[in-house]
């Protein structure tokens, strides 16, 4: 019998490596589900706390149960003097992914659980970096701008304290329930880039910090996160809803991107993106901005029919498309659109880990290990011959 060949499956799209629990998409109808439930009930009626819960321990907190889970977040979220000290001496401009990353590593050195391979203590882990991923962020932005960190409020919710962290201001109930909203929409999207990352050195039995830093270096890239970031500098270019239509024809003629337009995923409009929006109209609204929303829903409209009429096609929104108008109404500078996005998707990384070591053996191989395909033409069919140096 002939032996079977490896199936050259550039990008593994559509290919599937692995079963979990923790969350599906149907792109073709728009539907996510975290742990069984649909992503509009979590968004509308869970704290990202809940969802949080339900990711790590694969149902919904009772009341006294959500309490002590929200205690133990607020309590782990003070970051070690030395590492507040280790971000004073990093350059002002550094990337605020290389520095998220960076942070990762260095908190890795103050967590007594590293050397035990065990779900408990992975579980603890995991909960410290959920705790500490705004920590970091929100020192850095301030130290960057020659400001000291602020402590956090162990009163305040998860989303509440990154924002006042961030801007020494207590947000309203409004503001803070609409950033809570964005990380539930970002907590988790099944085998991802960035998840994949963290889910492929978690199968080496490298602790979860080791596999959160590679999966925070997937998400630095342009092509996994940062696509937010692209929308905002197109709403900051257009300027004025009058500019839309001129707009999106310079980018089709010239064979340019629409950004937050299309997905690999969906096939219809990405779910999270029709809860985004609205909240980006009262947030442009309520900062006397409302014309970024305005232009958001013009492009899209016109970006759609142009689209349709000149090329055939059908194009969807994706999340990044109304995230960048409402972060921006937030006041959260641009730069850290991508670590909000991490901040957020921690909570599915240290799932997808905790799932991968502990919960996954029987399902697939220990470590992943894919084949390539040599295509190496050096010296034909054969091998080459070794010259020595002296020869060469």
């Amino acid at each position: 019998m002939e032996a079977c060949k490896p199936i050259l499956n550039t990008g593994l799209r559509g290919f599937t490596i692995a079963s979990s629990r923790i969350s599906d998409v149907d792109g073709d109808i728009g539907k996510i589900v975290y742990r069984g439930y649909l992503i509009q009930d979590l968004a509308q009626k869970a704290s990202f706390e809940e969802v949080v819960y339900l990711l790590l321990f694969e149902s919904l907190p009772g009341k006294a149960e959500l309490q002590a889970f929200k205690e133990q977040l607020a309590a782990q979220r003070q970051l070690a003097p030395e590492l507040i000290a280790a971000l004073k001496t990093r350059p002002k401009d550094a990337l605020p992914m290389d520095i998220l990353q960076a942070g990762v590593a260095l908190l890795a050195h103050h967590d007594p659980d590293t050397g035990d391979f065990t779900k408990a203590s992975a579980t603890r882990m995991g909960t410290r970096l959920i705790a500490r991923f705004p920590s970091i962020m929100a020192a850095w932005d301030r130290i960057r701008n020659g400001k000291e960190p602020i402590a956090p409020k162990p009163e305040l919710s998860h989303a509440a304290n990154f924002l006042y962290m961030l801007s020494g201001k207590v947000p309203d109930e409004d503001v803070a329930r609409f950033f809570d909203v964005c990380l539930t929409l970002h907590a988790e999207h099944t085998f991802n880039a960035s998840t994949f990352a963290a889910r492929e050195v978690a199968s080496t039995r490298a602790h979860i910090y080791a596999a959160t830093a590679a999966a925070v270096g997937s998400l630095s890239g342009e092509l996994h996160g940062g696509a937010n970031v692209r929308v905002m500098e197109m709403l900051l270019k257009i300027g004025s809803p009058e500019r839309v239509e001129a707009y999106v024809n310079e980018q089709l003629n010239a064979g340019k991107l629409i950004f937050g337009l299309g997905h690999a995923v969906y096939k219809v409009d990405d779910p999270r993106a029709l809860i985004l929006a609205p909240m980006s109209k009262i947030m442009g609204e309520r900062t006397g901005q409302p014309q970024w929303y305005e232009i958001s829903t013009d492009l899209e409209k016109k970006a759609k029919k142009i689209f349709k009429d000149r090329k055939g096609i059908e194009i969807f929104t994706n999340v990044d498309f109304y995230s960048a108008s409402l972060y921006y109404s937030m006041g959260i500078p641009m730069d850290f659109f991508t670590p909000v996005f991490a901040l957020a998707r921690i909570s599915g990384w240290v799932a997808h880990v905790i799932e991968e070591q502990f919960a996954g053996a029987a399902e697939k191989p220990v470590l992943y290990r894919p084949e390539s395909k040599y295509i190496g033409d050096y010296c034909g069919p054969d091998t080459c011959e070794f010259v020595d140096i002296e020869d060469r």
